[in-house]
């Protein structure tokens, strides 16, 4: 197949260029748009017990649960009159309009609910509301209210805040820190393919193909948006993993190429065995990838699902780009893919001489088989340090604590940010963040049940109030009537105030006891506490699924790759210590807060529990892409090897550590060039304003850097040399399962022969 697709785009390379050009355009234009069609949550399953009581609460109770508050700060104090003028006129804005409901503030609420709606300090006051509609409904309504409503008059200064408001600036933030990064990430991107390559040309052609990735990525995402709910969040990943694969692939068969037209070949020919050897290894690299990210599929928040079905979407663009599109404008380039080398006139300046590009690679005069084979001299101290490193740096996630994100993933700059630390600092009864909604749907019992209901919910350890139709209850007293709309023909519904932070220990403990407390009715919970709950079981619950299907897709594919039944139990071993390795990293630095200053985010003492289970799908394929170009270039040395004795091709556990060393001889420079592009691409993520995109692109980055250089030029030769000839074993059935079905560069390539007992 990779053939004949070589033999088509040298045959036709200026249609398909053409071609390809055209739908970069109309991808572009199409996909311009993708960002405004974007949803910002989707981190809990719509089944869940708190999702339900939040549409409870927006269909029959007015939206008592507020999505979107107001502050009015003045130094002159709440009760003044500029700053009553100030609030009332907001409540009668907000009253106006068909999509908000449930409008209620500290001048125009009862008195007991005014005074938990004034702060401690007595200068500022709420305003709170429901906005109706989807979340897009929600958070462009909030933009609307935000850009007509807030500002300073007269001293008085009015900022927003809740999810619906927060969610918008968290989708306007990331729409800015994407432009950003890739602003960042595709000229230093540039600078290191010059680097590597020394020829402008070759250089061009692999970020020609990023943004070509790019393009393309984008128009899916808009596709996707037709069809589905798909979180903001993907754009970054999805357009920072389309760029920094396409980037990978490209590098690996422009380098072969240009391999191969040292090795004497023709442009033709020598791009038709770039595809037909690093073709298959990009083939079978973005089928790891893809099938690492469709694992995503299984959890049932949109948030993940968007990475699974946009990211196979990107990985198999990457691919396709680069095998079909790429090898077109080889053909056309020809002896030109190594013209305007800036090395000739940089070696001039100095008086040395420019390298030549078309002097064959001599792997035993390399310093990567120097230190490979250093490393083979040395594989059971290397081995058992690397190892030991890796889990001592894993450490610090065995203490790891799970989260919710709330305004604070957003920079202090940020006003609803500003707007969320007033809250938890000064207003702690009316802290909708943190309160506990409790709903006994279809209830009719009356006010005794309830209060007493209520009462016993109050006695409960960092509750300040409880709120029900029989009255306001602090520590199990009576202290003031119940505000009205909390009981109608539909049931009631009770707001419990708490001290707690919903997402700690603290109050997950919390949540245990206010479920414990007898009801009178079958109850519901909602609020942040049992969002919390609600996601940490969705997603537990699934996990070891997905992480049982990644490790039987890499075992089968590697199987397919190598014949082997040691190498992608190998790998298996290896991705997974290198992503301890940066899961403890991630829990030091942004749940411990260590460099907090440095990234600027706010530690908040627990990490958001999605961004694991992203990272490790994302970062298992990755990994994987190294690992597949490795074992590439080493197998084909391993079948190059051997003597043939009484017909039976014998192959000695030197020849196992040569091939080793020649294949990392050969793709060592490679496949660290490419690790460094990756982590420019994945690391530029790093500039984002929202903490836990932070987190993702860092962790990812330290993933791969760890990866393409302790574990593939280290680690990985280390484990091989002390296997031997055991990494290409399998068991006789499996041998002849892969005789048949293991995919192979071409149709005459030579089986890997199990080595007969005695004969090593």
């Amino acid at each position: 197949m990779l053939i004949r697709i070589a033999q088509i785009a040298t045959r036709y390379p200026r249609a398909i260029l053409l071609a390809a050009a055209a739908l970069a355009i109309l991808c572009g234009v199409f996909g311009a748009t993708a960002a405004s069609h974007l949803k910002s949550a989707g981190f809990t399953s719509p089944d869940a017990e708190s999702s339900e009581v939040e549409r409870l609460l927006a269909d029959n109770f007015e939206g008592a649960s507020p999505n979107y508050v107001l502050l009015v700060s003045s130094e002159a104090g709440a009760d003044a009159p500029a700053t009553r003028a100030a609030g009332t006129h907001l409540v009668d804005t907000l009253r106006a309009r068909a999509d908000v409901k449930g409008v209620q503030s500290y001048w125009t609420a009862q008195p007991a609910v005014a005074s938990a709606l004034r702060s401690t300090s007595g200068k500022d006051a709420l305003v709170l509301a429901y906005l109706s509609g989807d979340e897009t409904d929600a958070q462009r309504t909030a933009g609307e209210l935000t850009e007509q409503l807030t500002g300073t008059t007269d001293g008085v200064t009015v900022r927003q805040s809740g999810i619906a408001a927060v969610y918008h600036d968290v989708n306007k933030q990331i729409t800015h820190d994407l432009a950003l990064a890739e602003g960042v990430a595709i000229p230093v991107s540039l600078v290191v393919l010059v680097l590597v390559f020394g020829s402008l040309i070759a250089a061009a052609l692999p970020l020609t193909v990023g943004i070509f990735a790019i393009l393309v990525t984008l128009a899916i995402l808009r596709v996707f948006t037709l069809v589905t709910d798909v979180s903001i969040y993907a754009l970054n990943m999805t357009t920072a993993l389309g760029l920094a694969l396409a980037i990978d692939y490209s590098l690996f068969i422009v380098s072969r190429y240009r391999e191969e037209l040292a090795n004497g070949l023709d442009p033709v020919p020598a791009t038709i065995r770039a595809v037909q050897t690093a073709g298959r290894t990009v083939l079978y690299s973005a089928l790891t990838v893809a099938l690492s990210l469709a694992v995503l599929s299984i959890f049932d928040i949109y948030f993940l699902r968007s990475f699974a079905y946009a990211g196979v979407a990107v990985v198999a663009t990457a691919a396709a780009a680069a095998i079909v599109i790429l090898p077109a404008a080889l053909a056309l380039l020809g002896h030109r893919v190594n013209a305007l080398d800036i090395r000739v006139p940089l070696r001039r300046m100095v008086g040395r001489s420019a390298p030549d590009p078309m002097a064959p690679l001599v792997p035993e005069q390399s310093r990567w088989y120097r230190v490979v084979t250093w490393v083979m001299g040395h594989s059971v101290p290397v081995a058992l340090i690397l190892v030991v490193l890796f889990l001592a740096l894993g450490s610090p996630f065995l203490s790891v604590k799970f989260g919710y994100p709330d305004d604070r993933v957003l920079p202090t700059s940020a006003a609803s940010r500003q707007v969320g630390d007033v809250l938890r600092a000064e207003f702690p009864a009316a802290n909708s963040g943190n309160s506990t909604t409790v709903v006994l749907d279809g209830y009719q019992g009356g006010p005794g049940p309830v209060g007493e209901y209520a009462k016993g919910l109050s006695r409960t350890d960092g509750v300040s109030a409880v709120l029900s139709s029989a009255g306001v209850f602090v520590k199990g007293a009576r202290v003031a009537g119940g505000p009205p709309g909390m009981a109608n023909g539909t049931g009631e519904y009770l707001n419990v105030a708490t001290r707690v932070d919903p997402f700690s220990p603290a109050g997950e403990a919390q949540l245990h006891e206010l479920r414990a407390v007898p009801a009178p009715a079958p109850a519901l919970f909602g609020g942040a506490a049992a969002v919390n709950a609600d996601a940490l079981d969705s997603l537990g619950k699934r996990m070891p699924l997905a992480i049982a299907l990644i490790a039987l897709a890499t075992f089968v594919v590697l199987f397919l790759f190598t014949g082997s039944l040691l190498l992608p139990l190998k790998a298996i071993v290896l991705n997974t210590l290198s992503l301890t390795a940066a899961f403890g990293a991630m829990v030091w630095i942004f749940q411990d807060g260590h460099l907090s200053g440095l990234l600027g985010f706010t530690a908040v003492g627990y990490m958001t529990p999605t961004m694991p289970i992203l990272m490790f799908c994302l970062a298992f394929g990755m990994s994987m892409d190294y690992e597949v170009f490795l074992l590439s270039r080493v197998r084909e040395e391993w079948l190059a090897s051997g003597q043939v004795v009484d017909g039976v091709v014998v192959r000695t556990a030197k020849d196992n550590e040569h091939a080793l060393a020649v294949g990392v001889a050969r793709t060592g420079r490679i496949f660290t060039a490419a690790a460094v592009l990756m982590a420019i691409v994945i690391g530029a993520m790093v500039t984002s304003k929202v903490s836990f995109i932070q987190l993702m692109g860092l962790g990812l980055t330290l993933t791969v850097l760890a990866d393409a250089t302790l574990v593939r030029t280290m680690l990985a030769p280390a484990l091989m040399k002390l296997m031997g000839t055991a990494n290409w074993w399998a068991p006789a059935p499996l041998a002849r399962l892969h005789a048949r079905i293991g995919l192979r560069e071409h149709a005459d390539a030579v089986p890997a022969e199990r080595v007969p007992a005695g004969r090593e």
